[in-house]
């Protein structure tokens, strides 16, 4: 909706961390991130060009030790005998908010006139006191509520008030924090009901200012505190029902069951205090900050290519071991029109004639197409993540050999995938499938992925079958099989120099085979065995340009 949401998440992630009070909140940030700027997320790690960005979860606490032992203090001790003198109720709820639409002042006015109206015998038994601080009085919308917050207040008073006894005690202005914190003391249950809020600490304070234990705290599922105070009574704010009957549970509520709900809640709020919040928050800073030092750390930097080209052209016997897709090419949503281009097309010609240079391309792809591609050079090729291998103007043969038999079992779940997701396709190769999900809407695939792994996770259990986690696809095939195991044929041969480059996953496994003196590339963001990474495929095209032309 907001015109500038590109330039809002541009300056947020502009940070080392984004903290947020609750999941929710966290959760739709990394969604817009996505969906918007088309930044994925592992774990909450967004991985941008240069840098990564932290975003986690930090339900802020409160000083837990100051409100558990503020009834010691004798200005608050004096407010609550002033409060217990002025109110004849024999139970009090207390309401505390900011006046504002997504606090649900009304909405909690109105389910307590109905709980008056339904519920006659706590007629001059029960009180509330209403407190609600200004908020933006200058704005027409802001004086309509408080307009209308009068008029409710002045209603339910005037039908359901008695002499000697008000159904509801409502004071609109700030009030000193020793006022506050005695109606935490006096009141039995405390309303905190918002449409909509952040954390709301006046939760956790009424909570944490229980040290008797007595008291019963009912709360909005809209509010982030909700997610810490499971003991409380979750309401959600737009049920009327629900929260008369809420109304009733907290005032019946037996005192052996306040405590033990006040003790749960109260021991978490102690262990979770401001402190702890703020280390959590420092501690999770510093760990932005280390990461993105080591990033800056392994970046392929002008120096360490210009060593790379010296190293190479020293050598007499050089391998080249080049992932293809994302490595060399960029991605598209169709495969198939991921092609070699002209300039990538010279390039593996000018390297193969180059003496004692050998080129081994390795790829998820199937073998009928990389040769279409890259049959007429003299090069080595890895297909199917090793299942097939094939030497310098050799025959393909397979690495070990295997079964088809299991993809009978597996299309149907694939298909049924595919179905629920728009934009999808499987592809099949002889000896792996592949679920492909680049072309569909981000967070739907997202979701789709992440059940369709769970599902095939399962369904493989008890067969000689792996599943990868690609760059947008998710590959089932044989076990046991992977590009540095095929790769091996080529390394074992001893080399002066070696280079490897890849982007997903399954390049991992080269990088892991390959001697510590060898120039192993991650291209792109994520966590890598390799020495060095770069941003994109055109990096790696340039350090190749620069090879040939030595």
């Amino acid at each position: 909706l907001l015109p500038w949401r590109r330039e809002i998440l541009e300056g947020l992630l502009g940070a080392d961390l984004v903290g947020f009070h609750t999941f929710g909140y966290a959760r739709h940030f990394l969604s817009s991130v996505l969906r918007i700027m088309g930044y994925d997320n592992t774990l909450g790690r967004i991985n941008l060009k240069n840098r990564v960005v932290l975003v986690d979860v930090f339900p802020m606490g409160i000083d837990f030790d100051r409100f558990n032992k503020v009834g010691e203090n004798k200005e608050v001790q004096s407010e609550v005998e002033k409060i217990k003198s002025n109110l004849k109720a024999e139970k009090i709820i207390i309401s505390i908010d900011r006046l504002d639409y997504t606090k649900g002042i009304i909405e909690r006015l109105e389910a307590f006139d109905d709980f008056l109206k339904r519920f006659k015998e706590y007629r001059e038994r029960v009180s509330m006191i209403l407190i609600t601080a200004p908020s933006r009085s200058g704005l027409e919308h802001y004086q309509y509520l408080e307009k209308r917050v009068n008029e409710l207040v002045g209603s339910i008073n005037g039908r359901h008030g008695r002499v000697g006894w008000m159904p509801v005690w409502y004071i609109h202005r700030s009030i000193p924090f020793e006022s506050i914190v005695a109606l935490y003391l006096v009141a039995d249950v405390a309303l905190v009901t918002p449409l909509r809020d952040g954390m709301n600490l006046i939760a956790k304070e009424f909570v944490a200012s229980k040290k008797d234990k007595r008291g019963v705290l009912v709360l909005s599922e809209m509010a982030g505190a909700a997610m810490e105070l499971g003991e409380s009574i979750i309401v959600n704010p737009n049920s009327r029902e629900e929260m008369v009957s809420a109304i009733k549970q907290a005032l019946e509520m037996s005192l052996d069951e306040q405590v033990e709900r006040m003790a749960r809640m109260q021991e978490r709020l102690k262990r979770y205090n401001i402190i702890h919040w703020a280390e959590d928050f420092t501690k999770k800073l510093e760990e932005a900050r280390n990461i993105n030092t080591e990033l800056r750390s392994r970046r392929l930097t002008k120096d360490i290519e210009k060593k790379l080209i010296e190293d190479f052209t020293s050598g007499e016997k050089r391998l080249l071991l080049l992932d293809y897709d994302g490595t060399l090419v960029p991605f598209n949503v169709r495969p198939e029109r991921a092609g070699p281009d002209r300039e990538l097309l010279s390039i593996i010609d000018s390297l193969t004639s180059i003496n004692g240079v050998c080129l081994v391309i390795s790829s998820g792809r199937d073998r009928q197409t990389l040769d279409r591609w890259f049959g007429r050079f003299n090069i080595g090729i890895i297909a199917e993540h090793g299942v097939w291998i094939k030497k310098s103007r050799d025959t393909w043969k397979e690495f070990i050999p295997l079964s088809q038999d299991w993809k009978k079992e597996i299309i149907p779940v694939l298909e049924m995938f595919t179905d629920r997701t728009p934009g999808s396709f499987i592809e099949e190769k002889e000896f792996s499938l592949v679920w492909h999900y680049r072309g569909a809407e981000p967070g739907l695939a997202d979701v789709r992925a992440n059940e369709l792994k769970e599902e095939l996770i399962t369904l493989i259990s008890n067969l000689e079958l792996e599943v990868l986690e690609g760059n947008k696809v998710i590959e089932i095939k044989s076990a046991g099989i992977d590009k540095g195991k095929a790769s091996l044929l080529w390394v074992e041969e001893g080399w002066d120099f070696i280079l490897a480059a890849g982007d997903d996953n399954t390049d991992e496994d080269i990088f892991a085979v390959l001697p510590e003196t060898a120039y192993t590339i991650k291209v792109g963001h994520g966590l890598s065995k390799a020495r060095f990474r770069v941003n994109s495929y055109l990096e790696i095209r340039g350090i190749l340009r620069k090879i040939k032309e030595v």
